[in-house]
């Protein structure tokens, strides 16, 4: 923009305003006075150029000086360009050198940053891996550990968590290890001996003593202690059993045998270091640490017998050597394994059956024999379990020649071919079980639940004849079980006649037994009658009908027909301890509203309260011996039935708290055939309205006894 000065047309009008000269043009427009000004680096604005308005009517514009531009160049009047070269999105520069050039500054900043996030990574698992390494989590306080100070007999017999393959079975045992504890004579070898144990923070642990003066930790200790351990989770049973053990120390061996770590064997592979965790796996430990372990002393206190026990599962080529490697070889590891399949297979220490010594043992192996010795095969049922091709693989493995000895992987491929192709797991094996005790579990959980179910009959049965099943069931559930009002109830009571002159010249034994006999009777006859027994005090016996089951009008029939069949079955009755004897049965009923209910929480009683209960045993006991004695209302409610009651009108009597009343006695009932017993006291008269003029007095002596508790 160029910055000029002009001089406008004489047309405007001119004026004189408040703020200077004011110009209106021919439109009638206003033309301003404006300056222009420039923001200076210091942040300050100054003027470059202005327009005014002269008197005359002329507008002239002046610069003061040039401009300072966006760009930072100071002192040109051109302003630069309005849009970029190649435009605001390069669309002028297509094809041209500045695509090319934010390709490349796109890809080395691209690089820039793989490379630094790839160095970023790099020198944090670095420096993790070193502070690993550093941090010894593997290192414990001695004292931490509580040593199990048993016998080693106790500690062969007490290895739970991590139970060694030469674990004993009866009086054999799968192997001999020669660690810390062992006896000494060859003759107490039938028991195995383990490692000193501990408890670790709950976990039981075995000690091993290293037999160095001095240890040193340095970097490549501390890389073999943080190497990966051997897990393996599968499992198996019986034979399965067994070959799954083979199997596992296999997947151990080619574990071992292909790891980096050490030159890649274990060196000193043999039952002991063969451990059964929880879940019946097997693992295989005391492996590697060869730097740790390179030095140690003999221990001089070990006796010739152990150092010689140790060699047992040791290769003949390995006994051979002056300097035997540290981690022994791939195909010694394997020779060790042969010696164990017979540990597992006969559950017997190898060579048990020689009755040598370790010592010539170890001497007969290294010298070598036309036939190289072995711990002898028998024809046992183990060996027969078995089968030949697991036998065969075992006198491989132990071969006299290195060479002839399989690899870890082909042992596998081997005992996968005898197990027919399928995957030896005890954990399979225990599934297969499992799904087979299944299909069974149904009938058994059948069986079970109909056990259940007759037990609770059973005990349903015993509660039913202690509360009545309405009430038991609301018990049962947790319920309170609220008293119930009963406008229409009949109550039974009776005694026997002399039964205090009868106790007093029996034992208590007899008269336990002669109560049984007659309450067993009893209850027999009245499971044939809608009533429900109440209680039964001594020798008093309790009945109820219309309770806890109301049965309209009934009431009344039903207890009439029970005292009829009982006082039936007195006339034939035979005391067991005095049978000239003859029971006297006193029977009193009455009529009435009751109140029912549930006393107690130990033991609790169904009892019935009211007036009714109370009549009741007043006419019990002014009754008379073989009589059934009802008060009126009881008459009125069997007289208004279609059924015919023979009774019989005793007269006005004097009841306790009621005065005189008139009461009857039941003689018997229209078709009733049972025999009932004749008393000649009663002078029968013509028609069921005879009056009998009796008086309480005639109770033989007994006491009035009204059960406690009840009313």
């Amino acid at each position: 923009m160029r910055i000029f000065a002009r001089y406008a047309p004489l047309s405007m009008n001119h004026t004189q305003g408040m703020t200077g000269n004011l110009l209106i043009d021919e439109f009638g427009d206003r033309e301003p006075d404006y300056w222009i000004t420039d923001l200076q680096p210091n942040g300050a604005f100054e003027k470059i150029s202005e327009v005014l308005s002269l008197e005359n009517g002329t507008r002239i514009v002046r610069h003061v000086r040039l401009p300072r531009w966006g760009d930072g160049r100071v002192g040109h009047e051109y302003a630069p360009r309005d849009r970029p070269t190649c435009g605001f999105d390069g669309e002028f520069c297509k094809g041209g050198s500045y695509t090319y050039i934010y390709i490349i500054s796109f890809a080395a900043a691209a690089f820039a940053i793989v490379g630094a996030t790839i160095l970023f990574v790099y020198l944090f698992r670095h420096f993790r891996y070193e502070s690993d390494l550093m941090n010894m989590r593997w290192k414990i306080l001695y004292d931490e550990i509580q040593l199990l100070n048993m016998g080693s007999r106790q500690r062969a017999n007490n290895s739970n968590s991590q139970a060694s393959l030469n674990k004993n079975s009866a009086s054999n045992n799968l192997g001999s290890t020669g660690s810390n504890g062992a006896e000494s004579n060859a003759t107490s070898r039938s028991v195995q001996y383990f490692c000193k144990t501990g408890i670790y923070r709950g976990v039981h642990v075995a000690v091993k003593k290293i037999k160095k003066e001095h240890m040193q930790v340095t970097r490549s200790v501390l890389i073999e202690f943080s190497e990966d351990l051997l897990e393996n989770d599968d499992i198996k049973l019986d034979r399965a059993f067994k070959v799954s053990f083979f199997n596992d120390i296999v997947k151990g061996l080619e574990y071992l045998h292909k790891s980096k770590h050490g030159n890649g064997s274990h060196g000193n592979l043999k039952s002991s270091n063969c451990l059964i965790d929880s879940r019946w796996v097997v693992k295989i430990t005391d492996y590697g640490l060869p730097s740790f372990l390179q030095g140690q002393t003999q221990d001089v206190n070990a006796d010739e017998h152990d150092k010689f026990l140790r060699k047992l599962w040791t290769a003949p080529e390995i006994l051979r050597m002056n300097f035997p490697p540290a981690c022994g070889t791939q195909k010694g590891d394997i020779y060790s394994f042969g010696i164990i399949l017979f540990e597992i297979t006969e559950r017997s220490r190898p060579y048990a059956f020689d009755h040598i010594t370790p010592r010539d043992v170890v001497n007969r192996i290294r010298n070598g024999e036309s036939t190289p010795y072995r711990p002898v095969i028998q024809a046992s049922t183990h060996m027969q379990e078995m089968g030949e091709d697991l036998l065969h693989l075992m006198v491989t493995c132990w071969a006299e020649n290195p060479e002839d000895r399989p690899y870890t992987a082909k042992i596998r491929s081997r005992i996968k071919t005898i197990c027919g192709g399928e995957n030896v797991s005890i954990m399979d094996n225990i599934l297969n079980m499992m799904e087979k005790y299944s299909n069974n579990l149904e009938d058994i959980v059948e069986e079970r639940t109909e056990q259940l179910l007759d037990e609770k009959r059973k005990t349903d049965r015993l509660l039913y004849r202690m509360l009545p099943p309405s009430v038991a069931e609301q018990l049962k559930i947790g319920n309170m079980v609220d008293p119930q009002n009963y406008d229409a109830a009949t109550v039974y009571f009776s005694d026997i006649v002399g039964f205090t002159t009868l106790a007093s010249e029996s034992t208590p034994i007899q008269v336990v037994d002669f109560l049984n006999d007659l309450y067993s009777c009893f209850d027999a006859i009245i499971s044939n009658h809608d009533v429900y027994k109440v209680e039964t005090i001594g020798d008093a016996y309790m009945i109820v009908s219309g309770v806890p089951q109301r049965n309209g009008n009934r009431h009344a029939a039903e207890i009439a027909n029970c005292a009829l069949d009982l006082l039936s079955t007195v006339t034939h009755f035979k005391i067991r301890h005095r049978p000239r004897d003859k029971l006297q049965l006193r029977i009193g009923v009455h009529s009435g509203p009751v109140v029912a209910g549930v006393v107690g929480l130990v033991m609790p009683r169904y009892c019935l309260f009211g007036d009714t209960v109370n009549m009741a045993s007043r006419m019990e006991s002014t009754g008379k011996p073989f009589h059934i004695h009802i008060s009126k209302q009881t008459y009125c409610a069997l007289s208004d039935l279609n059924v015919r009651y023979h009774t019989k009108v005793r007269g006005e009597i004097n009841v306790k708290g009621k005065g005189l009343i008139t009461t009857y006695f039941l003689l018997s009932k229209e078709g009733y055939k049972s025999p009932l017993p004749q008393d000649s006291s009663v002078k029968t008269r013509d028609g069921d309205d005879t009056r009998l003029n009796d008086n309480v007095a005639e109770r033989g002596g007994d006491e009035e006894r009204t059960p406690e508790g009840l009313f």
